[in-house]
């Protein structure tokens, strides 16, 4: 049994690693409030477990979170009903759920998300990884994300290890062909964005079409009041967000999870967070959260310096 001073030490190496488990919780699930709760049951865990042996805690505690991520990821799946191996959200009518979005002010990402975006993972990746199983994305997400070994991921799954090499490898060529590698210029980017509103401000439909990719995709969670919409090819996305933008009385420039996006605002409101991902100096894809409640529970205040 723990005496008071071992728990107290066991407690500050445990906050050590905190910041990385937030981290593969947030990548597991999408979900800020879920994270937090999984890191929480490893906490539990912990205290409940003998691990004078273990030499590694932060990677005993990485599985720990990894396997209660699993069984969550499981849990939605079976709330939902749907397939383990749904289409990409948005696909063909599969239901469009965006993550959390880790919104900053314009000019600097907030000292507690930079650990969070550590591998720059932005929304349009977090949307294609929503639609890997349970264990493709733990096998992809501990592996890739954080360089734990197969032989360490696959009880966790029951699988081999190379099995779970196979699974990573499918959740990899998924991830890699539903969300290529964007733009990563800052300045270029916020150009791009900003030609954007300007274009949807003024109701200018051919400048919103040259910055829009052909392809490009719009998507858009509205909660459980408005369904998830999703909008394909330049000239609908660009007619959308010229009717959008006259809502709006107000945008501002932000980062969301580390690449320029916007928070639009309505009577002093923010309505909406929408993320753009740029890949040769076009938009090819907007990721736009208009969830009331959702909006509420990122306190927006800093970042929009409030």
């Amino acid at each position: 049994m723990c005496t008071v001073d071992e728990k107290e030490l066991l407690a500050l190496r445990f906050d050590e690693h905190r910041p990385h488990l937030r981290a593969v919780g947030y990548r597991m699930l999408g979900s800020l409030s879920d994270a937090e709760d999984a890191v929480q049951e490893a906490w539990l865990k912990l205290n409940r477990s003998d691990v004078t042996g273990v030499e590694n805690l932060g990677g005993w505690l990485t599985t720990v979170v990894g396997r209660v991520c699993l069984d969550m990821l499981r849990s939605r799946t079976t709330r939902r009903e749907e397939p383990l191996e749904p289409e990409v959200p948005g696909q063909d009518g599969a239901p469009v759920r965006l993550p959390d979005p880790l919104v900053s002010g314009p000019d600097r990402i907030d000292p507690e998300q930079e650990v969070l975006l550590a591998d720059s993972v932005g929304i349009a990746l977090m949307v294609v990884m929503e639609s890997l199983s349970p264990a493709e994305r733990l096998s992809f997400v501990l592996h890739d994300l954080f360089a734990v070994p197969f032989e360490a991921i696959a009880p966790l799954v029951d699988k081999t290890p190379a099995a779970t090499r196979q699974l990573a490898s499918r959740a990899r060529r998924r991830v890699q062909g539903g969300a290529p590698a964007p733009d990563t210029d800052l300045a270029g980017l916020r150009r791009v964005v900003d030609a954007f509103l300007a274009a949807s401000r003024g109701g200018d439909f051919e400048a919103l079409v040259r910055v829009l990719d052909p392809a490009v995709v719009a998507r858009s969670d509205g909660g459980t009041l408005l369904p998830g919409v999703l909008r394909r090819g330049a000239a609908e996305v660009a007619s959308q967000a010229i009717t959008f933008a006259r809502f709006a009385q107000d945008a501002r420039p932000v980062l969301v999870n580390g690449l320029p996006g916007v928070v639009a605002l309505a009577g002093g409101r923010p309505v909406s967070v929408m993320a753009f991902t740029v890949r040769g100096g076009v938009i090819t894809s907007l990721d736009i959260l208009t969830d009331p409640e959702r909006l509420a529970a990122l306190d927006l205040g800093g970042a929009l310096g409030g």
